[in-house]
């Protein structure tokens, strides 16, 4: 089976929609296309116990852990609310991303 293709990409701002961190904003690290999860810098904070070893040393670490594609949303580059992604094609022939919101393009 084929990963599912996101209209959220790395290094694109996103405002989570549901759960603990809702109305947060912040950039995306990492996407995980195989899960539909994506990895928002500051977001979903989890704590991670290591233990010590001849690598390093141990203690807890604070990581950010994926959060599902669907309680994510893109960013409006003018307002900064959530909004839908649609695609549109230039007069140059290049497809480029468009926040439905705005109509802006997103780079």
């Amino acid at each position: 089976m084929t990963a599912p293709k996101l209209k959220i990409k790395k290094g694109d701002q996103v405002v989570i929609l549901t759960g603990k961190d809702k109305g947060a904003k912040g950039e995306v690290l990492k996407t995980l296309p195989t899960e539909s999860r994506v990895i928002v810098q500051g977001v979903n904070m989890m704590t991670k116990h290591n233990k010590q070893s001849q690598m390093g040393p141990g203690g807890i670490e604070k990581k950010e852990a994926p959060i599902h594609i669907s309680n994510v949303a893109l960013a409006d580059p003018k307002s900064g609310s959530a909004s839908r992604v649609g695609y549109t094609t230039l007069k140059s022939g290049k497809k480029v991303r468009v926040a439905r919101k705005s109509g802006e393009t997103v780079e």
